[in-house]
């Protein structure tokens, strides 16, 4: 950790010249202010971690996938809808709407910590890289901002622990399939969507589907008046589920980069 070393990496020689240049800049106070006390380590939530068996969870969240984008395809309203506010709806929320496809199927995820790169390691990379100056006129490599996942961006333990948290909520509810099928109703019509066309007829897709799960809630769990709020909560958690960590999490170790919109575009037009 690099907030909470321990004393073999605070005799290093690396750390000691670091240090040593702090000092110089700005005088150091040995322990902490009257009244203030040490603090946990700040870092532990965004420690990169990886699937314990890639393989295997990488097949599994395909197969929700598959699952998922078919259940969509069999939705008569969104049939009804023109390919290209189709394809917006499911770019939009392929990731929670695979998220709970995951919950469905009780797909547990197992992950560890991976290892992360030394402070000397990155510095010396830093350096290589910098040294390959490119030629006069050349414009600078610009950072990728497309939608696949073509940037890698590693997922932190905080994230990871968000996907693994909102699983077991999930589980807690014991959420039926027919609670599961308007759950994703309501995700899936999302009318604040930039872009489309029929935001009054995807409204009210998305109402029916909120209206439908209530009815259901009321009529098998008529003892539980709080089901149908908790059931919401879970449509809340999956704001915090972001689809670049979902990317990266099952689709980048088995098939490494991959556009994700095309992807979609090639599942969502095939017959699956």
């Amino acid at each position: 950790c690099r907030c909470c070393g321990d004393s073999r990496r605070h005799s290093s020689i690396l750390y000691n010249i670091l240090r040593n240049n702090e000092r110089a800049a700005s005088p150091e106070r040995t322990g902490p202010r009257r009244g203030q006390a040490f603090q946990g380590c700040p870092c532990g939530s965004r420690r990169r971690v990886a699937l314990r068996s890639p393989q295997v969870a990488c097949k599994a969240a395909s197969a929700v996938l598959v699952k998922t984008l078919r259940f969509v395809q069999n939705v008569p309203c969104f049939q009804e809808l023109p390919l290209e506010e189709q394809l917006l709806l499911v770019r939009s929320c392929w990731a929670p709407l695979l998220v709970l496809g995951l919950a469905q199927d009780r797909v547990h995820l197992e992950t560890v910590e991976s290892a992360e790169p030394s402070m000397l390691h990155s510095i010396l990379t830093t350096r290589r890289q910098g040294a390959q100056i490119p030629p006069r006129g050349a414009a600078p490599d610009r950072p990728h901002h497309g939608s696949g996942i073509g940037g890698q961006h590693v997922p932190s333990a905080g994230e990871i622990q968000a996907v693994k948290g909102f699983l077991a909520k999930c589980w807690s509810l014991d959420i039926s399939t027919k609670e599961y099928a308007y759950l994703k109703g309501t995700v899936l019509f999302n009318p604040d969507l930039p872009g489309l066309q029929r935001t009054q007829y995807i409204e009210g897709l998305q109402r029916e589907a909120q209206q439908a799960l209530n009815e259901h809630v009321r009529l098998i769990h008529r003892g539980d008046e709080a089901r149908f709020a908790k059931l919401n909560v879970v449509l809340s958690l999956l704001r915090s589920i972001n689809a670049n960590v979902i990317a990266e999490l099952f689709f980048r170790p088995v098939i490494g980069a991959v556009n994700m919109d095309d992807m979609l575009l090639e599942m969502l037009c095939a017959k699956l």
